[in-house]
């Protein structure tokens, strides 16, 4: 019988918030709680982690590390073939949308429990945000959109949008709508989509989101 490695304290107390911030919120849940989760206590916890705002920072950024090897997946299994590359990040997308379906997105609900623009999680998730969009626009300038700006935009809104709304109307119906729309988008010359148009496919045909890692 092979013997179990431990997890590093460290990382179980990474994981330890990432379930209970998910659950609770960042402001639901004290560091007391996170430690005697992860099976250690306040003295030990701050000794990685030096305050609770650093705790939530390194969250957060495991989770955006989490979103950028995704992101790796999918230029390598696509490389030189940009518009595979959006219909592909709208699949992995419309998947993600199962762990958000009860608690919404990890990366949007710390948005909204961080008001102060200059606290480092807020920093690190607003530089992604934008990181994010350029990465986008990158895509839809290769694939030679007219007006690849304007399309970069409406992809980066199906993004959020979908997100946003999976709670109120449902991951199934949001992340068919989602692949729906890029596939007529990465389908046309000009990006456009027309929503109330039938399914027009462009590479696989959309499917049922699955259930997936947890991401943000």
């Amino acid at each position: 019988m092979k013997r179990k490695i431990p997890i590093p304290l460290r990382e179980r107390i990474l994981a330890t918030a990432d379930d209970l911030f998910r659950r609770h919120g960042i402001r639901g849940v004290g560091v007391e709680a996170i430690a005697a989760e992860a099976g250690t206590n306040k003295v030990s916890l701050y000794r990685y982690f030096e305050s609770k705002d650093l705790l939530i920072t390194e969250w957060v950024r495991g989770i955006i590390a989490q979103k950028d090897a995704a992101w790796d997946e999918i230029v390598a299994q696509h490389r030189n073939d940009p518009r595979a590359q959006l219909v592909s990040w709208s699949r992995r997308t419309a998947d993600a949308l199962v762990q958000m379906e009860e608690r919404g997105s990890p990366i949007l609900n710390a948005l909204a429990e961080l008001p102060e623009e200059d606290h480092p999680a807020r920093r690190l998730i607003d530089e992604h945000r934008r990181y994010e969009h350029q990465r986008i626009l990158a895509l839809c300038r290769r694939a030679g959109f007219s007006e690849s700006d304007a399309v970069a935009d409406q992809f980066y809104l199906l993004l959020e949008g979908a997100k946003s709304c999976v709670q109120a109307i449902g991951m199934r119906r949001v992340g068919e709508h989602l692949m729906r729309v890029v596939d007529q988008m990465v389908a046309t010359k000009d990006g456009s989509a027309d929503i109330g148009a039938p399914h027009a496919v462009r590479s696989s045909p959309a499917r049922a989101p699955k259930r997936v890692k947890r991401g943000g």
